[in-house]
């Protein structure tokens, strides 16, 4: 891969495996990690790819990979984070900001699959693809999100 063609592939791809890699850690710092761990593997990845959504589809499976891992692992287990999902986005509108913070309160799982159906604009057997689910399943994850979103924005509007 050329440093051109990488140079693009980070300006074209680097926001969207960001968003992803965050709405799975709700750590800036971690997200910004998988996201370089992420883009790195894009760079010295030896073969070809067959079409610009080929790559896109790719580099999302191994930002999920990559967040899987990190979640996974022993250490981060034992760690508490403060949460940082206050100074992740700032918004014209209260609504949205409020969505926003709904949003990122949910458990990972949801929290991925609602940002790659809804923002990302994947079907959900794409979706399914991407976090190694199956359809049903992805169904269920944004059936459940969709329930506890609409408990939690009842609860706040109240």
């Amino acid at each position: 891969m050329t440093d051109q063609r990488f140079r693009e592939a980070v300006e074209l791809y680097g926001d969207m495996v960001f968003r992803l890699a965050y709405s799975y850690l709700k750590n800036r710092a971690d997200a910004e990690d998988v996201m370089q761990e992420t883009l790195l593997k894009f760079y010295v990845e030896p073969r070809g790819f067959e079409s610009p959504d080929h790559e896109k589809h790719w580099l999302l499976r191994v930002a999920a990979n990559e967040c899987k891992k990190l979640l996974r692992s022993p250490w981060r287990r034992r760690m508490d984070f403060l949460d940082e999902a206050a100074e992740a986005a700032a918004f014209d509108q209260p609504a949205q900001s409020e969505l926003f913070q709904q949003v990122m309160s949910l458990p990972p799982k949801y929290r991925a699959a609602v940002y790659l159906h809804y923002y990302e604009g994947y079907s959900v057997k794409e979706t399914g693809e991407l976090l190694g689910a199956k359809v049903s399943t992805v169904q269920t994850w944004l059936m459940r999100a969709r329930g506890q979103l609409k408990i939690k924005l009842k609860e706040a509007e109240a």
